[in-house]
């Protein structure tokens, strides 16, 4: 049994990934007292796209930069590996490129050093309050009390369903993410987004220092993507073998909807709350800006300031949820008819300086989507 079972810390993190890592960082350096729980024993590879505008930079007090191993100045688009529009991305809005790995641990030794303390190995199999008080346990029996909780153990976490938290049905993305070493033909800088191969949804692959990340994801309905197919054509077209890299598999949680993302003394932040952008799959951005809400908001909750932590959910709609609203309505006409997305939408003139915008957090879905949706429903027609 924990030895400490009885001390009572401010904040308990359930995940130690994007956003549990960016809520401990700002919770300690508020100088509150922080445990955060992770999972794995060990640091594992984590093969998912791992972009992220530069703009997150603002929220943090110390450098992104050593996670930081490719600035992307340009994306190439295909249609079934033809048909190629090239976008060159502005210089004021650059995008960034990190190894999950190297990000999570960069956060995790900035809370570290602020005074958060982070345990390893540990499998969580029950949280919940009594009185005032949130009690977390491991499945070794370990245990520890703590005045808040946030809940940031990804997409496939049980929590908020159990804890009445977020989506009561979470709409999942179909994922394959693959690690590979060598850049095959994919140039320094530039990013490769492909449509078509992709039943429903789009491939996409992103350099890193001496390697690629690549993903497949199926984003709408509930036919499951193959994305085997698509890797032995695609894999081949960058210069790869068709059965080379690091394979993972995985059901992402998309955005679906406006839910409440707080509850007495508990918020859910990142891919546990569903935030992963329905059209792009970006979902590092939002993970870093859910933990960086959460924090914001429990600071002056375990104060005393703030009676409750309805501000958070409340923010979180205004500078996500709302464009993310219109970004799943461009997504559920885009992937139902992707061929006519592609060539009204993809290749119009404007369209990559917008998807750089959006990226960048510059400009949301709901500044395009009227215009969007009603081409492509017009042209449908």
């Amino acid at each position: 049994m924990s030895n400490e079972s009885d001390r009572t810390h401010d904040v308990l993190i359930v995940g130690s990934g994007a956003a549990g890592g960016a809520a401990a960082v700002h919770l300690a350096l508020a100088g509150h007292d922080v445990l955060t729980l992770e999972r794995d024993a060990e640091p594992r590879i984590k093969p998912c796209g791992g972009g992220m505008a530069a703009s997150v930079q603002q929220w943090f007090p110390f450098s992104l930069e050593p996670a930081v191993e490719q600035v992307i100045r340009q994306v190439d688009f295909s249609w079934c590996l033809e048909d190629p529009v090239v976008a060159e991305l502005p210089g004021d809005a650059p995008f960034w490129i990190v190894r999950r790995e190297t990000l999570d641990q960069l956060l995790s030794d900035q809370a570290i050093q602020a005074g958060a303390t982070r345990l390893s190995g540990v499998e969580v199999n029950d949280i919940r309050r009594h009185g005032d008080v949130w009690h977390v346990t491991a499945t070794d029996g370990r245990h520890w009390q703590g005045r808040a909780v946030v809940i940031a153990d990804g997409s496939e976490s049980p929590w908020p369903q159990r804890l009445g938290l977020g989506a009561k049905q979470p709409q999942m993305a179909t994922t394959m993410s693959v690690r590979l070493e060598g850049q095959g033909n994919l140039s320094d800088g530039t990013t490769r987004f492909e449509f078509g191969l992709v039943k429903q949804g789009f491939a996409w692959a992103f350099p890193l220092a001496g390697g690629v990340n690549i993903g497949v994801g199926s984003f709408i309905g509930k036919q499951d993507a193959d994305p085997e197919q698509v890797l032995a054509q695609l894999l081949p077209d960058l210069g790869f073998a068709a059965d080379t890299g690091i394979r993972q598999r995985g059901q992402l949680r998309v955005w679906n909807g406006h839910h409440r993302l707080d509850g007495d003394g508990i918020v859910v932040v990142g891919d546990a709350a569903s935030l992963c952008d329905p059209f792009l799959a970006e979902g590092l951005r939002p993970a870093l800006m859910s933990g960086c809400e959460a924090a914001r908001h429990l600071s002056p909750w375990l104060k005393g300031d703030s009676k409750d932590l309805r501000g958070y959910s409340r923010s979180m709609r205004e500078r996500w949820g709302e464009s993310m609203a219109w970004g799943r309505r461009i997504a559920q006409v885009f992937y139902r008819f992707p061929g006519v997305g592609y060539q009204l939408g993809i290749k119009r003139p404007t369209a990559p300086r917008r998807i750089a915008q959006i990226l960048s957090g510059e400009m949301g879905y709901g500044d395009i989507a009227q215009r969007v949706i009603k081409r492509l429903l017009l042209q449908r027609n």
